[in-house]
């Protein structure tokens, strides 16, 4: 139980990591209505702590709060204004095995009982990402992205170029689309930065003649022409490198 049940720990706090979120885990024990022996739910209880305890986890105990079927390990996310979610949850479930009869042949040769693991790591996952929209307020860092760049042509005569950069980029598995829509170029930059789009890329006949585009990223502001190439190996480092 201890070794499986680390295993999923371990496997929550990756995904956790990625998504740049901290959380905190509680212990909870027997509610009041469950069902199950007191000798199976002190070894569920125990199961779990021992596994929190050979990771020297800090967790908070929460008694009472278990499944009606088992104690459980739940994962509580904390947001960028310091709210808590509990989506994550190991639960430890000896009675369901047992109600059914399940068996399995072991090493021994003989038959035992299973345990069974309940776990979840996302949650609800439409939840979770309304977690992640408020968690960075909608400015996605760039391998989460839905669009990575948005290539911006200063007039409809360069409409052809931005969309030749957009299919070089899609090639290089970045999220592109045009912004070709007849209205100011300031306007369209305007919207393109209240959308938190990590990168957006103006391109005009001197970034046309020289295959560049001027960069302005969502951070860090203009940072003036580079060349395609350049930019395209750039942002495939960055998102490598967050992944």
């Amino acid at each position: 139980i201890k070794d499986e049940v680390v295993k999923t720990i371990r496997l929550i706090e990756r995904l956790y990591k990625k998504f740049g979120l901290g959380f905190h885990m509680e212990l909870s024990t027997r509610p009041e209505k469950s069902i199950g022996s007191a000798k199976i739910w002190k070894t569920a209880e125990k199961g779990l702590a021992d596994a929190l305890k050979s990771i020297k986890a800090d967790y908070k105990l929460n008694p009472g709060d278990g499944a009606f079927y088992g104690p459980k390990i739940d994962f509580h996310i904390k947001d960028a204004l310091n709210r808590t979610w509990q989506c994550g949850t190991i639960q430890l479930d000896f009675a369901m095995p047992e109600k059914f009869k399940l068996e399995y042949i072991g090493q021994d040769g003989k038959k035992h009982q299973p345990v069974m693991l309940h776990r979840t790591a996302y949650g609800g996952i439409e939840r979770f990402f309304g977690i992640l929209i408020e968690h960075y307020a909608g400015a996605f860092p760039t391998w989460m992205a839905p669009v990575q760049a948005q290539i911006i042509p200063v007039s409809k005569k360069f409409n052809k170029y931005g969309e030749s950069i957009k299919k070089q980029l899609q090639e290089s598995g970045i999220r592109a689309e045009v912004k070709d829509e007849n209205e100011t170029l300031g306007k369209r930059i305007r919207e393109g930065e209240m959308e938190k789009i990590p990168y957006l890329l103006i391109v005009g006949e001197k970034e046309q003649k020289a295959e560049s585009v001027a960069v302005r990223n969502r951070e860090k502001g203009d940072q003036g022409a580079v060349k395609l190439t350049k930019f395209i190996k750039s942002i495939k480092e960055e998102i490598k490198e967050r992944k």
